[in-house]
């Protein structure tokens, strides 16, 4: 470990979470050490550029897409953005439908004169131009509530079920809800005021991120190893730093309480001489498959590319020698952490931060939007001392 002596802050991951704040410290005067267990930046938006000349995600597929235009500003300071509007389908009994669904996928599954009816109904129904599966496996309708029971069968239970390792009547709704029913022929996953990938990918711009005078990054090691606690403080290889960590509150708490529960990933990569699938992301929510989705790259965004490389998801149990992706919400899981939350409010120089650390299933522009938050309180806090 290098001298700490210089640095005010010690930020803990080099994820979009943690180089938010170290920006944000650094461009108000403050010295900042990062320190990062992998051998790169940029956390689970790591990219690469493959041997045939394709920028993938090695750790999933990413998009910015937000309606925040204060984010929207930030993110531009470090890169360049591509507009891209990801596409993605769900195989469902031998058929490619989209996702979200909408109404050609009532189309595809229901007899013409039923497909009219019911779309008639849901916009006869609903103001909104869409709603989410637990609204419509409420609904009084029984037109309505067989299309959203058939997706819900065919679909939502299995892939969440798949997915996140539980049944889905323990997983939190806000999970459910993520993905919501079109009434319409929209085709696009998201529909943001602002969709876009950064030209020349996401650790390009992590790297323009941290790069300014005032932060200094420390790769391949693991913070947990230099971290100690003292009654109201914790210490940062002996001495007391202002921490912000963005990893696994259980594990900074030794799981005190008991472990949190994640869900973690695995990727297998192939090369490929010609296009694999119609859009960048398929889900395949059948029991049939072991993996969950298809990522195929040179359209994440379009890449003019002969070949093209895919990303088979395997979704797998998060143990000490897997990585953390996903917090799994449950009734139970939310009680546990509000314990370690509790606990590291005791201390008075440390902030929590992120997916990990908030253990919320954040998108990009929300995780950001923490960070800012947080952030902006450091400051003002240190204002007010």
């Amino acid at each position: 470990m290098i001298d700490l002596s210089e640095y005010e802050y010690i930020v803990v991951g080099a994820g979009l979470t943690g180089s938010t704040v170290a920006r944000i410290l650094a461009d108000n005067n403050k010295k900042v050490l990062v320190v990062e267990k992998r051998n790169t930046v940029g956390g689970n938006l790591f990219d690469y550029v493959s041997d045939c000349g394709l920028i993938v995600q090695k750790y999933g597929p990413h998009t910015f897409h937000t309606n925040n235009k204060h984010i929207v500003e930030f993110i531009k300071r470090f890169a360049d953005f591509k507009e891209h509007h990801t596409k993605c389908e769900v195989f469902i009994d031998g058929v490619f439908t989209p996702s979200p669904f909408n109404f050609k996928t009532i189309d595809q599954f229901y007899p013409e004169f039923k497909a009219k009816v019911l779309k008639q109904k849901l916009l006869n129904k609903y103001r909104s131009e869409k709603a989410t599966i637990l609204e419509l496996l409420n609904d009084k309708d029984e037109d309505i509530y067989n299309f959203a029971s058939f997706l819900f069968a065919k679909d939502y239970s299995l892939y969440t079920s798949k997915q996140w390792g539980i049944s889905p009547d323990k997983v939190s709704p806000e999970v459910l809800k993520r993905v919501p029913v079109y009434f319409s022929y929209k085709d696009w996953y998201f529909y943001d005021d602002f969709e876009a990938i950064p030209i020349g990918g996401f650790t390009k711009f992590i790297k323009r991120m941290l790069d300014h005078e005032n932060i200094n990054v420390v790769l391949n090691e693991d913070a947990f190893q230099y971290i100690s606690f003292e009654k109201n403080c914790v210490l940062f290889d002996g001495a007391i730093k202002k921490i912000v960590f963005t990893g696994e509150l259980d594990r900074l708490f030794s799981n005190v309480y008991g472990r949190l529960p994640y869900r973690s990933l695995r990727f297998e990569f192939e090369e490929l001489n010609s296009n694999y699938q119609d859009v960048s992301i398929v889900a395949y929510p059948s029991h049939d498959y072991l993996f969950t989705r298809i990522t195929e790259y040179n359209k994440m965004p379009f890449q003019d590319n002969k070949k093209t490389v895919i990303a088979k998801e395997y979704p797998q149990e998060y143990t000490e020698k897997t990585e953390p992706y996903y917090p799994i919400l449950t009734e139970d899981s939310s009680n546990l952490y509000s314990l370690y939350e509790k606990l590291a409010c005791k201390y008075d120089n440390l902030y929590v931060v992120g997916r990990l650390a908030e253990f919320k299933y954040y998108n990009m522009d929300q995780a950001i939007d923490s960070a800012i938050k947080l952030s902006n309180r450091i400051l003002r806090e240190e204002t007010n001392d």
